[in-house]
């Protein structure tokens, strides 16, 4: 088999995959840098006479898939293939492998590191140095940024998959507690952290924090009936999807100081457009330009992650993977 791969995989990746499929082309998106449009990727695939494809951020459309029905399966390093067409994959019978959880680990780091500098006034504190404030004797450094700690906050997750999940088993010990809403995850399978409705979460948590996938009941899910529910001094964290979130509500409760801030990750547009940047401006607001899941270790992890979902699955007969996102694929025989 001769597999295309357009996403950034080290050396001893690719080995293995060439000993376990056969031929391997290695054309990373990085070298064009950018992703490969719909045109560049048909010339790409029609040029190496692939017979699988392994994307990253590709446009993998219908059109794409439709000249390339013979693919046997199509490997994405995402935590959801959301570059692919998927319907058009699913109705050749080709299997979308996705990478959940390989930027896990990033994208705790970068809440619990963004959160204690938010917590403790650390930007403002910086730029005052940097601005030769500090006077003889004074003790105005002191008392003008004296922040909270991490500790003992009621931190409220949204969306309890890998991530979420992750994030509450290396916060736990600060000591924080935790406190989910998911309505796919058992209350009894962590019973050490409290299941709640999405309401009672805003009403009682200190920090809440955002991990939803886009889907039609995620869109604009979080809205000012639930930020009102805030406590005046509850932060807000979106290292997720933003249009989970209503903007507008969003940079109203932040403008007015009905909460103290937000961490944000993500935005409606990328690049901004004028209303994100007036929330990006707010003075009570960490904004980062969506890094929170780009370290070079991440590309490290989804190749692990694939490489051992499609050896087991080729191995297996081709049967089944749980990293295979349209399984109704395999359910349907196709």
């Amino acid at each position: 088999m001769r597999i295309l791969v357009t996403a950034p995989y080290h050396e001893q990746g690719l080995l293995e995959l060439k000993l376990n499929f056969g031929e391997i082309v290695y054309r990373s998106w990085k070298s064009n840098d950018r992703a490969y449009n719909e045109k560049e990727l048909l010339d790409l695939l029609y040029e190496t006479e692939a017979e699988a494809l392994i994307t990253e951020h590709d446009e993998v459309t219908a059109k794409v898939i439709n000249e390339n029905t013979h693919l046997k399966f199509i490997g994405v390093c995402r935590g959801t293939p959301s570059n692919v067409d998927l319907a058009a994959a699913t109705q050749h019978g080709i299997p979308v492998f996705y990478t959940p959880a390989r930027n896990a680990q990033a994208v705790v780091e970068m809440f619990i590191a963004n959160t204690i500098i938010f917590l403790r006034q650390v930007i403002p504190g910086i730029n005052w140095l940097k601005e030769r404030k500090w006077e003889a004797g004074a003790h105005t450094s002191y008392l003008q940024f004296k922040g909270n700690e991490l500790a003992g906050k009621t931190i409220g997750v949204v969306g309890f998959g890998a991530i979420g999940q992750l994030l509450a088993k290396l916060v736990e010990s600060y000591p924080c507690p935790i406190q989910y809403y998911d309505p796919y995850v058992p209350e009894d399978l962590f019973p050490q952290h409290k299941k709640c409705t999405l309401e009672e979460l805003f009403a009682t948590s200190d920090i809440v924090t955002i991990h939803l996938p886009v889907t039609e009941e995620t869109k604009s899910l979080i809205d000012r009936s639930l930020f009102k529910l805030m406590k005046p001094h509850a932060l807000f964290v979106n290292t997720a999807r933003a249009v989970t979130v209503n903007r507008n509500d969003l940079y109203d409760v932040l403008s007015t100081h009905q909460i103290k801030g937000a961490i944000l990750d993500v935005f409606d547009n990328e690049p901004p457009d004028e209303l994100d940047y007036k929330i990006i401006d707010l003075p009570n607001v960490i904004a980062t330009p969506h890094i929170a899941g780009a370290t070079f270790e991440v590309e490290d992890h989804h190749v692990d992650i694939l490489n051992k979902a499609l050896i087991d699955w080729h191995n297996n007969g081709r049967k089944n993977s749980n990293k295979i996102y349209n399984k109704e694929v395999l359910a349907s025989g196709i």
